[in-house]
Parts: C-alpha cells; sequence; structure tokens
C-alpha cells in the first residue's frame, strides 16, 4: 500500500483475515488525527459492488479485534467506508485493473523538479506504472514511490464502474447527488469508539 504508518500496518495485518474471510479487500486504512481520531478504512468486494451493508458487517467483525488489541490509546471514530468511483490507487493490482483511465499521481520525492502528474495509466509491471502525461510524455514510478494516487472522474470511468457492477446505472438516479467537486457519495459506515 501507498505510504502507510506504522500503526496503519499493525491494524491491517490483524483486520486482513477477517475481511478475506468476508470476501472483500482491504484498499485503504488511514489513521487521521484531529481532536477525536478517525480510523478510516476502505473496503471493496472481490468482485465487485460493495454496499452499505457490507461496510456495516466489516465494521461489526472488526471492531472486537480492534478492541482486544488496543491500537488507539484514545477515543476514535471507525470509519468503514467504500472506495468510491474515483478511489485511491494503492496497491500495484489497482493500477493494472484501471488501465486506460485518467489517475492523479503523488510522488514522495520531486522528479525533474515536479511531485504531481496526471494522465492515462497505460500498464503496471511488477510494481512499475507506466502514465501517459498530457504532454505525450510517459512517467514510470513505482507504487512504492508514490505518496499518493486516484482515478479522476471521467464518463469512461462512470461508464466502466456502470459495466463491472460497482454502480447503478445513471437512470436509476446514482449521481443525482453528486457535489460541486465531481464526487460522489461513499457509501460508509461510522462508529465511534
Amino acid at each position: 500500500m501507498i505510504t502507510i504508518k506504522e500503526i496503519e500496518k499493525r491494524i491491517l495485518s490483524t483486520i486482513t483475515p477477517e475481511a478475506e474471510a468476508m470476501g472483500l479487500e482491504v484498499v485503504r486504512i488511514r489513521m487521521m488525527g484531529g481532536k477525536v481520531p478517525t480510523l478510516q478504512i476502505m473496503i471493496d468486494k472481490t468482485d465487485g459492488g460493495t454496499d452499505v451493508e457490507d461496510c456495516a458487517d466489516f465494521s461489526r467483525a472488526i471492531s472486537p479485534l480492534l478492541d482486544v488489541h488496543d491500537f488507539v490509546d484514545a477515543k476514535y471514530h471507525l470509519e468503514v467506508s467504500t472506495p468510491g468511483i474515483d478511489r485511491p490507487l494503492t496497491r500495484a493490482k489497482d493500477f493494472a485493473t484501471w488501465e486506460g483511465h485518467l489517475a492523479k499521481v503523488e510522488l514522495a520525492m520531486p522528479l525533474n523538479g515536479r511531485r504531481r502528474f496526471q494522465g492515462e495509466i497505460l500498464s503496471e509491471k511488477d510494481g512499475v506504472v507506466t502514465i501517459l502525461l498530457e504532454d505525450e510524455s510517459e512517467l514510470e514510478a513505482s507504487v512504492s514511490e508514490m505518496s499518493k494516487a486516484s482515478l479522476v472522474l471521467t464518463e469512461e470511468l462512470i461508464a466502466a464502474a456502470q459495466a463491472k457492477g460497482d454502480l447503478p446505472d445513471a437512470e436509476d438516479g446514482a449521481f443525482d447527488e453528486i457535489n460541486e467537486e465531481g464526487d460522489e457519495p461513499d457509501i460508509e459506515e461510522e462508529d465511534e469508539r
């Protein structure tokens, strides 16, 4: 996974067996600060089509594990959600799955004075991603060199997500609640711990 803290690694290794047993994958895990910290866990079904029930079931399944291991010393919020259509790309296989689609990538260290790139995912091989940039040049970067990456919301991405079963058809009102930034609301289950 891209940029993962030590506490996140420990939590990930604890909850992964439960996710796999439920036919789910942990897409991203992030411990976010604040007055009351939030542990955000994004999940996806291995075959796509994650819904609010999957989030609620997974939240209930991992809560006892998190309580037993007591990873977080203080009160915190547990947020289990889907990655959404403009999902974060955190693993090499995410880039392979979404080849041909537009992505935003941020490198941990600058390359030729630049850290942020956007372009079409051409390929992924052995953890190295090739992206066709807007100026027709190519970026080759290892997933381990990235600090952040996500898909960019496009008509093509919406159509691909619908075909994959991750979204209902537009005529079903799926995009009635798209916000001003162009993001659809993620499905999530939140629990205060």
